[in-house]
């Protein structure tokens, strides 16, 4: 069987079983969010942090929750990092350096799991264990709630209500993420995966040095790390480590749920706004957007140039031997299509035009089918702004499932998109222009543009992979990167929540002759469009000068 068949059949299989998970988990997922009553445990929950789960709240109310315990989350997880040579099971490890530690807090609560440390050399299982896993589950429980507070927003009329963060928080993560992450990690240990809570054993290599290999609680990390689209690995080369991603089949359940609940919100969506066919027009963009993104990622990893790769056939530096170029690319996609930012392979070693695609996934806004949660919103915020194109079109007042999309929604709309571009473009200007921080970079001309450029893309975008090549563990990237991570993640929601609220205030209009039907194929491929034309326009300049003049040179 050719690399090309063995890819097809992959990536095809993906989507079989992807949608077969549409249906039924979009429908568990509308049940969870929609029901009134809640479990034993739940209601010990509410009591233990003095919630009271029965109360609607406001936007603004539910927005300050929700800072508020992000806030709680980065200092808690700081201090666990700073002080885990105190704490058991450190296995001796010091505390995490106060500029690292912050850049590490910050990236877990913000479902970015940025890493410029090597776990299994710096931290110990109880910190892996019950600081960063934790975050993995909670935060992607905080992307699927603010998800659902503007999925209300559509679906209410004349209220001010948009549900209860809390509530959605704890359902979130008790009732959808932990049972599917519990069944996924036994399934990992089953094939392979290392969950325990040894210390390092010592052993000799091939080449008679001595090295440590550290177990831990691996297995149970790597299920929600993909699940919520974290990304945040156990060891230093992620999924490409045995321990994490033991065979070729785990290496495709990896890429099935880091996908499965982005893709299956939509299903949800339609089921909380009455209409069925307004979900399956939100999966086929995603969908059709990440069939491009795969397609393309394929061809140019296995349709490569340079006078190696060619020779041998692929494009194998930085790929893993079991897994090939092909599923790497597929994996590479998903990743960074979401906000996962796992790797089972090195991008610095892609192909320029490979690499390019990987960037340009993540300027997207990982819409496809994004982050657990900041996926739908993205490209509901998208959709608003190519209903409000069409409408200025042929001039009359856009609307989007009844609600009408004035000046108030569009700038919301707007405001969204435009944070995470400009974030990622000024701290790229800002490192490129600084000297220390250019002599960092082991790469000088258009590929180390690149990784600079990847690193805030990646940062803003709360994905978490990266392009290496820079030296990014310095005071001034933890710190500028996670300034990059913090304005990347709660600006955008803010604005989600207040578009959220403005929508929920409105009554509904009546569908008339003039109305844009947006749930055609024809609104499919508009707003398919309008997310490439605007991602273009916005980082084609850059892209020009980073991978694009490296493919040509």
């Amino acid at each position: 069987m050719s690399t090309t068949t063995a890819g097809i059949l992959f990536t095809g299989s993906l989507v079989f079983a992807l949608a077969v998970a549409y249906r039924p988990l979009g429908d568990y997922m509308y049940r969870v969010y929609s029901g009134t009553k809640h479990s034993r445990v739940e209601r010990g929950l509410y009591r233990l942090i003095g919630a009271d789960a029965g109360t609607e709240q406001t936007w603004g109310v539910y927005a300050r929750s929700l800072l508020a315990f992000s806030l709680a989350s980065v200092l808690f997880l700081y201090a666990f990092l700073r002080l885990q040579n105190h704490l058991m099971l450190s296995l001796g490890f010091k505390p995490v350096k106060d500029h690292q530690a912050w850049n590490t807090a910050i990236s877990f609560t913000t479902n970015t799991n940025w890493q410029s440390y090597s776990g299994e050399s710096t931290m110990g299982h109880l910190v892996q264990m019950s600081g960063l896993a934790v975050q993995n589950f909670v935060s992607a429980a905080v992307g699927m709630a603010v998800a659902v507070a503007l999925v209300r927003g559509f679906a209410r009329k004349r209220t001010e209500h948009l549900g209860n963060f809390w509530a959605d928080l704890t359902r979130g993560t008790l009732r959808i993420l932990l049972p599917i992450a519990f069944v996924a990690a036994l399934v990992l240990v089953a094939a392979g995966a290392v969950q325990n809570f040894w210390d390092p054993h010592t052993v000799q290599t091939i080449a008679g040095a001595k090295q440590a290999i550290t177990g831990g609680p691996v297995a149970s990390q790597e299920a929600i790390k993909e699940l919520g689209t974290n990304g945040g690995g156990f060891y230093n080369v992620n999924s490409a480590h045995p321990f994490e991603n033991p065979t070729t089949w785990t290496n495709w359940l990896e890429i099935f749920l880091l996908l499965v609940i982005g893709f299956s919100l939509p299903r949800t969506f339609g089921r909380m706004v009455g209409s069925n066919k307004q979900g399956y027009a939100i999966a086929a963009v995603m969908g059709t957007l990440a069939i491009l993104s795969v397609t393309l990622m394929s061809v140019f990893q296995l349709q490569h140039h340079g006078t190696v790769p060619t020779a041998i056939g692929a494009s194998m530096e930085g790929v893993d031997q079991r897994f090939g170029v092909a599923n790497s690319a597929t994996f590479a996609s998903a990743t960074t299509l979401t906000s996962t930012g796992a790797v089972n392979s090195f991008h610095d070693s892609y192909t320029s035009l490979g690499g390019m695609m990987t960037l340009f996934n993540m300027q997207l806004g990982e819409v496809a089918p994004g982050g657990t949660g900041s996926g739908l919103y993205g490209m509901l915020i998208l959709a608003i702004i190519t209903v409000f194109v069409a409408g200025l079109m042929v001039g009359r007042t856009p609307e989007y499932l009844g609600k009408k999309i004035s000046s108030r929604e569009i700038k919301f709309a707007s405001m969204y998109f435009l944070i995470t571009p400009m974030i990622a473009l000024i701290g790229t200007a800002v490192a490129m222009a600084l000297p220390g921080e250019r002599a960092g970079m082991l790469n000088t001309g258009p590929h180390g543009l690149s990784e600079v450029l990847y690193a805030f893309t990646s940062a803003a975008n709360n994905n978490g992979s990266a392009f290496a090549g820079i030296t990014v563990n310095t005071t001034w990237y933890d710190t500028a990167l996670g300034l990059a991570m913090v304005f990347g993640r709660f600006l955008p929601m803010i604005f989600v929540l207040a578009l959220a609220g403005s929508l929920a205030r409105q009554g509904t209009t009546p569908a008339s002759e003039g109305t844009l039907p947006t749930y055609r194929p024809q609104f499919v491929g508009m707003v398919a469009g309008v997310t490439v034309i605007l991602v273009a326009l916005t980082f084609l300049p850059a892209l020009a000068l980073g991978p694009l003049a490296e493919g040509i040179h």
